[in-house]
Order: structure tokens, then sequence, then C-alpha cells
């Protein structure tokens, strides 16, 4: 789950296809449509590009589990796996960000739940309840929990998750993606310092995000 190849094994088939027509195109001289597959190609190996991150040692640093923008910071009471009063941040990810997700922290797999739903646009709040997500229960080393929420979009519909219940994961270890545009969404415990706000960008496994007490 933690390979360091420079495109995401996720990728590979998708890469194949364009890429397979494209030699198939050429060789009958249809230049054109050889182009227009090759590109294809070429973009989604840029899509499923799988950068190194500089991991802080600060345990006490909640770092962004995905790259992308800061759509809006929230306190809420409670949120399906994790109760109590709440800070919520949601991550927004265009077509253009890296769409590998990571640990925000070192921490055990509690627990992991996948809910059918809809596709609207990421960007909207409604995407939150409305659409296909993936719940991630997080127990950090403090004994504290927090939760990771993947939302497919309107174009993403295929949330990845490599993780298990019990799978001990540490800080900036890859655990999945979500292709084609998407929202990632952090829950933490009350009274935590927060340190990003709406309109920040972000970088998965890198920037910091919030400080435990």
């Amino acid at each position: 789950m933690n390979h360091h190849s420079p495109i995401a094994a996720e990728g590979f088939p998708l890469i194949a296809v364009p890429a397979v027509f494209a030699v198939i195109a050429l060789a009958f001289g249809w230049r054109i449509p050889a182009a227009i597959l090759g590109l294809l190609a070429l973009f989604v190996v840029w899509f499923f590009r799988n950068p190194e991150r500089k991991i802080t040692g600060n345990a006490k640093l909640i770092v962004s589990p995905a790259d992308g923008k800061i759509l809006r910071v929230d306190e809420v009471a409670g949120h399906g796996l994790l109760e109590g009063s709440l800070n919520k941040i949601s991550i927004f990810m265009s077509v253009l960000n890296v769409h590998v997700n990571r640990m925000p922290c070192d921490g055990v797999i509690e627990d992991v739940r996948y809910h059918e739903g809809r596709f609207v646009s990421a960007n909207l709040d409604k995407a939150s309840q409305d659409n296909e997500r993936n719940e991630l229960l997080i127990r950090m080393p403090n004994g504290n929990k927090m939760l990771v929420v993947q939302i497919a979009g309107f174009i993403a519909r295929r949330i990845v998750c490599r993780a298990v219940q019990d799978m001990r994961l540490q800080k900036g270890e890859r655990f999945g993606l979500i292709r084609f545009g998407s929202r990632v969404e952090v829950f933490l415990p009350g009274g935590t310092r927060i340190m990003v706000s709406a309109g920040d960008k972000v970088r998965g496994g890198e920037t910091p995000i919030a400080e435990l007490p």
C-alpha cells in the first residue's frame, strides 16, 4: 500500500487501455485517433501520479489526508462513527490534484464503513450526506479518535480504500484514492487547534491542518 511507484497502481489498467488502442490506431495509419488516444493515456498517467511527500515527525500535528482546497471548517455535533463535539474540515479535490489519500496521523483503523449514494458535485455541501462515501474511524496514539471520509463526486465513480479494520498505519502512509474529482472530510475531537481555513491549499501527507492538545 505504501509503494513508491511514481504512478499509483490503481491507474495501470486505465492507462493501458488508451495506450494499447493508440498503438493499434497508429499501426493502421489513423494518426488523429492515435494522437487523441495517446494524449488520453498521458492524462491518465498524470492523474494517477504518486509523488513522495516529506512527513512531519511531530506527533501532535494532523496532516491533510488529501491534496486540494479547504472548502469549509465547521463545528458539528457528531457524525456517523464518531460522537461528541467535533471539528470538521472539508477538502475538495479537483481533477488537477493528486488523488492518492494518506493517513493524517499514526493510528489503528477501528472501523471502515462504505455507503452507497449519489454522485452530485463534490464541492456542494450536500455531497457529504448524499454521495457515495467511505468512512474510516482511526484511533490515535493518545487514545482519542478521528474520522476520515472519502466522498465520490460528479465525475469520480470509484472509491479505493486499502485500509481494513485493525490495521496499524503511519502518518503519511497511502491508504487509498478517489478517481477523477472528489472530496475528503476530516472530523477531529473538540478542542483540537485547527490550522487551516476556507480557501487554503493543502498537500496530502505534508500540510498540517490541526494540532492536538
